[in-house]
């Protein structure tokens, strides 16, 4: 069964190049352009990885990212690797990434082989 990565970009242009160069690998994918869509999917269905732009109009991904924490932490469900991937160079974002212990934190525009060895190292860690 293939592995469920949701993207999390409000651009377009980025989020169809991620779908179409994971989906080439094997995984299911699934877009979302906001946040709070974003959290709106992971209580409906059940994702091996999330992916999500720093700067979204809005929720920005830490936010959403800690919604979405905070939501399986009280559902009891296991907790989702998250890849932060952001356009800007934001000390103060970044160190927020850090403190939340997010599995990585990407600059685009980024290499596409190193991309991929992202994703599969952190979809590895939910394994089994």
């Amino acid at each position: 069964m293939a592995r469920k990565i949701l993207i999390v970009d409000d651009e377009a242009i980025i989020t169809k190049s991620l779908q179409k160069l994971l989906k080439k690998e094997g995984y299911d994918i699934t877009i979302s352009q906001s946040g709070a869509d974003a959290i709106e999917k992971v209580k409906s269905q059940d994702y091996d990885l999330l992916i999500l732009d720093v700067r979204m109009p809005g929720m920005d991904g830490i936010e959403t990212l800690q919604e979405i924490r905070e939501y399986l932490k009280k559902e009891n469900k296991s907790p989702i690797p998250e890849i932060l991937i952001t356009g800007f160079a934001d000390e103060e974002k970044y160190k927020s990434a850090v403190s939340l212990k997010v599995a990585d934190y990407i600059y685009k525009p980024f290499d596409t082989h190193e991309f991929l060895e992202v994703v599969k190292r952190n979809l590895d860690v939910t394994k089994g």
